[in-house]
């Protein structure tokens, strides 16, 4: 399999981990770490979302901040649904579950990981957010998330300018 070199995908701009319990989570990374504001998805509703092919019908919670340029995500899921979650080995203790980058050609770049043997997982939408995630998991935190670029970006935008002065207030925010 000839290696994709990481200019072709873009930067990293995302840590993401799965974690038993989020609001914990939050305080750690807030009070430990010094990192916040986090930005609170609560139970977002999916325009779709399927797993291994099949309709997924997780029920999460994603929490967003900025760290400098690279942005924490923590993920909790409240169900038992199948889902990339839930079925990750590590998902009872938590830790790190992916990296993210942000592509301008979603599509393309699906298609092109298709073409080298490498599957998406995950798909899913939530009101026009498209977001993959691939089987490049063969080593701890080595899953790739894709983030198409669009309507996320104004949210970004939002996170990354609360983090650069924030003052320690109000660390969760909910949308």
């Amino acid at each position: 399999m000839q290696a994709i070199k990481p200019a072709q995908l873009g930067p990293l701009i995302q840590n993401g981990y799965v974690v038993p319990d989020i609001q914990a989570a939050v305080r750690h990374w807030t009070e430990v770490m010094g990192v916040g504001p986090f930005f609170l998805f609560d139970h977002p509703q999916f325009s779709a979302l399927s797993y291994r092919g099949k309709k997924c019908t997780a029920d999460i919670s994603a929490a967003l901040a900025y760290w400098g340029d690279v942005q924490i995500e923590l993920i909790q899921q409240w169900n038992d649904a199948p889902s990339v979650y839930r079925d990750w080995p590590a998902a009872a203790s938590g830790g790190l579950h992916h990296v993210a980058v942000m592509t301008h050609s979603f599509t393309a770049d699906l298609e092109g990981f298709r073409n080298r043997g490498i599957e998406a997982i995950q798909i899913g939408d939530l009101g026009g957010i498209r977001f993959a995630y691939l089987s490049t998991d063969q080593h701890p935190g080595g899953m790739l998330e894709l983030i198409e670029h669009g309507p996320i970006d104004a949210y970004y935008t939002m996170f990354r300018e609360a983090a650069s002065d924030w003052d320690g207030m109000n660390p969760l925010r909910k949308l």
